[in-house]
């Protein structure tokens, strides 16, 4: 009885410890607007442009291996709440593993480009849906990619940088090179981008904010491929709970010039939900639209 007693203790410390060393956890987001534009009634937004952003279920995990070493990985897929419809691609934005430890980490899989966080780094409200930059230029080398190396090198002081690769035989014949290098530290974020294609034309931005306290300023530079390229200014005010943003993007480069821009309020109910109204320019289409939401993070 006692030796059956003593199994069953070292047998529950041995769980306990495989508890600690890893973890799975579920999260999500919830997201939906009423939006309006000239000449239309009004109606619900699932995952449109007068949305902060995609309604989202994702799980992520990660194991101890020991030695400083990580195991983790990420799946992801949106979901429509004006409907509850998943999109055909069931975990479509995020499905990779990645190794992680002293040296930085190794990302394998489907995943947000380099390109995409070198512009969260600077970008006023959040990489919202309705962002003027995103809208009018894009993100450098997309906002996702299949069959993705990314290697992310540790923090040193503030700066680090990533490079992501995608091999030919995994997109269409084509080798594609992504390259981030991004400084944060204290009031300071800048970060810069690179992306080619094999046989295509290189894409790149860099840019930079500095916040102030209750003000933060933001600028960039945009160089997709093709004609399109030129600049965003942008500043952001809090006030307690609230904040308010104005972004604007200027296309110098192509043949029709124009100017996008977005104004932002946001409020926020608590540490994971938050009300927002948005209205948002496109100055090629010379047409505004309105949005008020909220979004709920879990």
């Amino acid at each position: 009885m006692k030796k059956s007693l003593l199994a069953l203790a070292v047998l529950g410390s041995v769980a306990g410890v495989a508890s600690a060393q890893s973890s799975v956890t579920m999260y999500g987001v919830a997201d939906l607007s009423l939006s309006k534009s000239k000449g239309t009634s009004a109606q619900m937004s699932g995952n449109g442009l007068l949305n902060n952003g995609n309604s989202r279920l994702g799980m992520r995990g990660v194991e101890d291996l020991g030695g400083g070493l990580k195991m983790a990985f990420n799946i992801e897929q949106a979901v429509n709440l004006e409907s509850g419809a998943t999109e055909a691609v069931t975990w479509q934005r995020n499905a990779f593993a990645e190794l992680q430890g002293g040296f930085g980490s190794l990302r394998m899989g489907r995943s947000l480009s380099p390109g995409f966080y070198s512009f969260a780094t600077y970008e006023l409200t959040g990489a919202a849906n309705y962002s003027a930059i995103a809208n009018m230029f894009g993100f450098t080398g997309g906002s996702r990619e299949n069959s993705a190396w990314t290697y992310t090198t540790p923090n040193m002081g503030g700066f680090s940088a990533k490079f992501g690769h995608v091999l030919k035989q995994d997109n269409g014949g084509k080798g594609k090179s992504n390259l981030t290098a991004t400084y944060v530290a204290g009031p300071i974020a800048l970060s810069g981008a690179w992306s080619k294609a094999s046989g295509g034309d290189r894409s790149i931005s860099f840019g930079g904010a500095y916040n102030f306290g209750m003000f933060k300023v933001a600028a960039s530079y945009q160089d997709p491929a093709g004609a399109i390229k030129g600049f965003s200014v942008g500043g952001s005010a809090s006030f307690g709970a609230g904040s308010v943003t104005l972004d604007v993007a200027r296309d110098s480069g192509s043949a029709v010039k124009s100017t996008d821009y977005v104004f932002e309020g946001k409020y926020s109910l608590s540490k994971r939900t938050f009300l927002y109204g948005v209205m948002h320019r496109d100055g090629s289409a010379k047409a505004s639209t309105y949005g008020v939401g909220f979004r709920h993070h879990f």
